[in-house]
């Protein structure tokens, strides 16, 4: 287990504004009663950088970005079981590169369904419980990861079918896992995080070949010979609560609890002993009034800025790669009240989307600078 070394003291960002950049809303949108958990811009496709999915209820809809604030749905998929409630939306595709959009929710099911026509590509069944976030592999965009209640994380392969890794058992999650995500450059780790108030870092490196095998398999996906990664290659406890939302800056790692921060730091591995290090603390970004569970971050393409929503409709906008950090905006509206669950940053940060526990969608666009 990873402590935390006494002596450097994290560097905390300040509150204090640098309007570096302005945002103002452009749209607003009430897309119907039930909350919406997740809304994220394809940034697998660049033909499609300006097109993000959200999920609510039981329905996945496919939005565009248009110029002067407008946005235009695309389609919408809307699931044949009418108690499904869907938490969480990624964007993949398949070899030949048709857009795919990935969702899962409280049954535990997950959809892949093709863009190109709104019908469902394959359904993924394999998880015990509701799955909480499903991340894609930027590197080969038809691998996906998903982070399940029932304590496990699963590796998919959207084009065959089949499920390859299941990240579980001895050193795995004791609890939910709330959220996963695959390293930027190295293609064979992943970290998740969850209910167990740890994050835990995995390496796929010796079970390579089954990932390559998944490609090619030709026989029936539940034939394939799915294996257990039983123990995480670094365990760390940064939190001391809930942690709902992880991701890799470069070889650091963002996550955030219910403690109204978000933060970064270092695992240091010991080379001989697998899963044990520390966790150097690096920096600190405070979130105000962020103490509920299943709120979570989003960073544009380059990891320059997260954009993270609250429990009071306001949104924070901070530069991650400064030291000390840097609140590029607070966003607030008078309009705006309900909790924010997800937000979406565009390709290049200039557009924010924060999708609500009251159903509405809202569009932020940074005013141009003269």
């Amino acid at each position: 287990m990873a402590k935390t070394p006494i002596g450097l003291e994290p560097v905390v960002g300040s509150l204090a504004s640098s309007k570096k950049r302005e945002y103002r809303v452009t749209n607003r949108l009430q897309e119907g009663k039930r909350p919406l958990y997740a809304v994220v811009f394809n940034f697998i496709d660049s033909r499609y950088f300006n097109v993000f999915a959200t999920v609510g209820g039981n329905r996945v809809t496919v939005y565009q970005c248009l110029e002067g604030g407008v946005i235009a749905v695309l389609q919408s998929y809307v699931d044949e079981d009418k108690d499904e409630s869907f938490y969480t939306v990624s964007w993949a595709c398949n070899v030949d590169g048709t857009p795919f959009v990935v969702a899962g929710g409280i049954n535990g099911i997950i959809r892949v369904i093709d863009a190109s026509n709104e019908k469902i590509h394959k359904s993924f069944v394999g998880h015990g419980d509701s799955i909480n976030e499903i991340r894609t592999q930027p590197l080969k965009p038809s691998l996906i990861v998903s982070a399940s209640k029932d304590e496990s994380v699963r590796l998919w392969n959207v084009h065959s079918g089949i499920c390859i890794l299941i990240f579980a058992g001895a050193g795995g999650h004791r609890n939910e896992v709330l959220s996963v995500d695959f390293h930027p450059s190295d293609i064979h780790r992943i970290a998740s995080c969850g209910m167990d108030n740890t994050v835990k870092i995995w390496s796929m490196k010796e079970f390579w070949t089954y990932v390559e095998k998944s490609f090619t398999w030709t026989d029936l996906p539940s034939k394939f010979p799915t294996k257990y990664v039983q123990f995480p290659v670094f365990l760390a406890s940064v939190h001391s609560n809930y942690v709902d939302c992880n991701r890799w800056l470069g070889d650091f790692i963002l996550s955030k609890s219910v403690d109204n921060e978000i933060v970064l730091w270092e695992p240091k591995m010991k080379e001989q002993s697998p899963g044990e290090g520390t966790a150097d603390i690096l920096q600190k970004y405070p979130v105000p009034e962020c103490d509920i569970w299943f709120i979570k971050f989003s960073c544009d393409f380059h990891y320059n800025a997260a954009a993270i929503g609250n429990r009071e409709g306001k949104i924070f906008v901070w530069e991650l790669q400064s030291s000390p950090p840097v609140l590029i905006a607070r966003l607030s509206h008078a309009q705006s009240k309900s909790p924010i669950r997800q937000t979406a940053m565009s390709f290049d940060g200039s557009t924010i989307l924060s999708c609500c526990e009251d159903g509405t969608i809202w569009r932020w666009d940074a005013v141009p600078t003269n």
